[in-house]
């Protein structure tokens, strides 16, 4: 059986050999299995590798999140910059009739107004991530529409069928107004965010909280 130790070097080497992540900024910990990040990364959009990275890697049952955004200087920006290009990239990525406001302050980004669909309100964030010289981001963004429970879990029941992953998964779905909760437990990290990707992509839903365990 994999010690924690055993664990921590397999983090270690993940982290030092994805060539996306700047690694030496970095201190990992582990306990049962939970691995807790801490330390400073140059940009927001690596704070989500190194968490993608330790979630790839054999034995890790959680990710405790404790990284913060130090920017080099070169890599600073205004934030009437950051906003321009926060609108641009989610008149690109987010289609259909959304009304969604950016603010900025130091770098950080809030998200707000609304959406048709839950999973627009995911990607606005995702995309905002990216851009150079972002420190945080707040999403507040609100989804419109509304249906019934019983439809809402019946259409991530029929999105885990057609998912080859996720069919036969154990996965628990409850529903509460348009909010979904994920429990069960699956095998590896990547067939836990294609359940919440399916949740997501379900027209209703407002929120997911996925408390799938990964075995």
């Amino acid at each position: 059986m994999d010690t924690d130790a055993d664990i921590r070097t397999r983090v270690i080497d993940e982290l030092d050999f994805d060539p996306s992540v700047t690694a030496n900024g970095i201190g990992v910990t582990v306990s049962k299995g939970v691995v807790t990040l801490t330390g400073f990364v140059p940009s927001y959009f690596e704070q989500e590798t190194a968490i993608r990275a330790v979630q790839r890697v054999k034995g890790v049952r959680a990710v405790a999140q404790e990284l913060k955004v130090r920017l080099p200087n070169f890599q600073k920006h205004g934030d009437d910059e950051i906003a321009g290009r926060a609108l641009s990239i989610l008149s690109w990525t987010i289609h259909g009739d959304n009304d969604i406001k950016v603010v900025v302050d130091d770098g950080w980004v809030t998200l707000s107004g609304q959406v048709d669909w839950g999973f627009q309100k995911k990607s606005a964030e995702q995309a905002i991530r990216k851009l150079g010289g972002v420190t945080g981001v707040s999403n507040t963004i609100t989804v419109r529409k509304c249906i019934e429970n019983t439809d809402v879990r019946d259409g991530i029941l029929r999105a885990f069928r057609r998912n080859a992953e996720l069919e036969g998964a154990g996965i628990g779905i409850t529903v509460d107004g348009t909010t979904v909760t994920l429990t069960g437990a699956v095998k590896t990290w990547y067939e836990r965010r294609m359940a919440e990707e399916a949740a997501w992509r379900v027209p209703g839903v407002t929120e997911v909280h996925d408390n799938i365990a990964v075995l």
